[in-house]
């Protein structure tokens, strides 16, 4: 039997089959073919779900890629020496964060953000606050560690319950932490101030502070994404000197000689001051940054010891410029509540964008904008 008439002969086969079948069991047939279908697109539709992931989940302080136990860590705020005796620092390194705002007698001093405090080996030398630093703190919603603070201006906030506060047992303090702090001896005081990390939990707990991110958290920056490039009309951006070239201007910059380079070998800006490069004690090696933010605020002197006074809220129409991978957008900053950060927005309205990974955040005194020098 040719291969064309086997085939014709199980068609017939099957009609006749078919036309012997009681209607129930026709009905049958229906019903499992039907049934056949469904299951064949349900399973179709759950290999459609694991082909296609949920979206990652990422730091809200880094937009690098993270677990959702570390997403919701809330960060410490620490307050670091940056006088030349107090450098080099420890544990810079490993902030997600750092600002550098300018103090008396016209230097500058640092705050990092640390989102994995609890494995920092070292972190120091620890200094004194300063109110503004806390506003810009609360943008992160951050705990808030210091040694001393300009008590006139901050004592009764930070000893209220607007901030959670590790403070070391100085005057104007309510409720100093006791086990968080120590002091090494191969500097000298008030250089010597440094965290010990298991303290540090200790006190937290004590004082019953929460260790996860505020229900409802706004984060403040948002990350371009891969195959953006929202960058690329701007204009260049290489070297940035936030005080400008020269020393002894009254910007706080100039003092420290802070100045960052553009590398574009790895797309980070490094950072530079007092004529040298700004290492972290811990590893040795430079700090290097993917984003850097001049943020202009309103500056005033407070009294007959310079102790000064930044602007950190409000709609003011005070220029912001972000720096990242060698170009400038620039536009301006809106923060309305203490406890929502800054947005950084565009001519167009629109947010500003970082590339993922570590920021560094210069306050800038709006007096002194001259002075800052871009190349």
């Amino acid at each position: 039997m040719s291969k064309r008439l086997s085939i014709l002969a199980v068609l017939v086969m099957a009609l006749v089959l078919t036309a012997c079948k009681t209607p129930k069991e026709a009905a049958e047939d229906t019903q499992h073919t039907q049934e056949a279908e469904v299951t064949a697109q349900a399973t179709e539709e759950v290999k459609q779900e694991v082909e296609q992931p949920d979206e990652e989940i990422c730091s809200y302080f880094t937009g690098l890629p993270c677990t959702v136990e570390q997403q919701q860590h809330r960060p410490l705020a620490v307050m670091l020496n940056n006088i030349k005796e107090g450098c080099p620092q420890s544990g810079t390194a490993q902030a997600s964060i750092i600002y550098e705002c300018p103090v008396e007698g016209r230097i500058t001093r640092l705050m990092g953000i640390f989102e994995d405090y609890e494995h920092v080996e070292k972190i120091g030398s620890i200094r004194s606050c300063r109110d503004y630093f806390v506003f810009f703190a609360n943008e992160y919603d951050c705990i808030y560690c210091h040694f001393g603070q300009a008590t006139p201006y901050v004592g009764d906030y930070l000893n209220s319950d607007g901030v959670d506060n590790i403070s070391g047992a100085v005057s104007g303090i309510e409720r100093p932490a006791t086990n968080t702090f120590y002091r090494v001896t191969e500097r000298k005081a008030p250089h010597n101030v440094y965290i010990d990390p298991e303290g540090l939990l200790t006190d937290i707990e004590k004082f019953g502070y929460r260790t996860t991110i505020r229900e409802g958290y706004t984060p403040k920056f948002t990350y371009i994404k891969d195959g953006e490039d929202p960058y690329k009309d701007d204009s260049a951006a290489n070297v940035l000197y936030p005080g400008g070239k020269e020393t002894g201007k009254a910007n706080g910059f100039s003092t420290v000689q802070s100045r960052f380079e553009y590398n574009a070998e790895d797309g980070k800006y490094y950072r530079f001051q007092y004529g040298d490069k700004h290492i972290d004690e811990l590893t040795g090696e430079q700090l290097a940054f993917d984003n850097v933010v001049f943020q202009y605020c309103h500056g005033e002197v407070r009294d007959e010891h310079d102790y000064l006074a930044f602007g950190c809220h409000g709609d003011n129409g005070y220029k912001v410029q972000v720096f990242t991978k060698g170009k400038m957008k620039e536009g301006t900053w809106v923060r309305n509540e203490d406890t929502v950060p800054a947005s950084y927005i565009d001519a167009d309205g629109n947010p500003i964008p970082l590339t993922p990974g570590k920021t560094w955040v210069c306050v800038i005194w709006n007096d002194f904008a001259d002075d800052v020098v871009i190349e």
